[in-house]
């Protein structure tokens, strides 16, 4: 008497839920199934567009994650779960997340609009804040720089969206640019035409735009000259320190004083 009482239980509760529970399973696994095949068509389409890699990875996380909380619920609700109270729980998760996770979020919103928007791309050379050097990596958190000295410079990208950006490879030509200071008592003629000749003995400085040296200013202890030239974007770094290298070796053959700052004390001699 007791088992058929606990038979006829079962067999109540599979004929009221079984039908629920096989139909929960199989709109799952086949949600699921076209889940993927969705998320796999839209990347496919995104990489025909040309969009960004990194933009494509990233909408393919949001897709499939959207789509896969759209299956679940549909699980949930044909077993006659209400679904409403989960929608408030994900709701309340989701913002106790973003309160958490701010900072981090920040970097990905600045990631979509670098993506977007192109300010530069890996490979170029870039000073963003405070660093320059070349873009090795945008992932969705930072964007990996690494400076002259081959070292690795991770920048928040919210950091960058927030600051000023300076593309130098957006440009095939790139101007190399110093300031070079002699003494008053020097021949201001003769220093002028040094430098010029320096700028024009090198091959790798182009004619166009003209190279320029003019006095830029008369300071408290040296007349100082502004010195231009410019160079194509894979020769500014060599010529820019060669140009530091050949001023003070020239200036010193030819005599010219670079000033440097002293101090000059005099004393007054008190008889008594």
């Amino acid at each position: 008497m007791e088992m058929s009482k606990y038979t006829d239980m079962a067999l109540l509760y599979v004929s009221q839920y079984g039908l629920k529970i096989i139909a929960a399973i199989l709109i799952f696994i086949i949600g699921r199934w076209a889940v993927k095949k969705i998320t796999a068509l839209s990347k496919d389409l995104m990489l025909k567009a040309k969009v960004d890699n990194t933009f494509v990875e990233f909408l393919e996380s949001i897709v499939y994650f959207v789509l896969m909380i759209v299956v679940i619920l549909a699980s949930l609700n044909t077993l006659g779960i209400n679904t409403t109270s989960f929608l408030a729980i994900f709701g309340a998760a989701g913002l106790a997340i973003g309160l958490a996770l701010k900072d981090s979020l920040s970097n990905i919103g600045a990631a979509v609009l670098i993506i977007i928007f192109r300010p530069f791309k890996v490979g170029d050379t870039i000073e963003a804040a405070g660093t320059i050097g070349t873009v090795k990596d945008i992932n969705l958190f930072s964007t990996i720089l690494e400076p002259i000295d081959k070292s690795i410079v991770i920048v928040p990208n919210s950091s960058i969206i927030n600051g000023n950006i300076t593309n130098f490879s957006q440009r095939t030509q790139r101007r190399v640019e110093h300031v070079f200071s002699i003494g008053y008592d020097d021949d201001l003629k003769l220093a002028k035409e040094t430098l010029m000749q320096i700028i024009l003995s090198d091959e790798r400085v182009l004619s166009e735009p003209a190279p320029l040296v003019a006095v830029s200013e008369l300071g408290d202890s040296s007349v100082n000259f502004v010195f231009r030239a410019w160079v194509n974007v894979d020769d500014y770094w060599d010529v820019h320190f060669d140009m530091l290298e050949k001023v003070k070796l020239t200036f010193d053959e030819k005599g010219i004083s670079i000033p440097y700052p002293q101090m000059d004390i005099h004393t007054n001699k008190i008889e008594g």
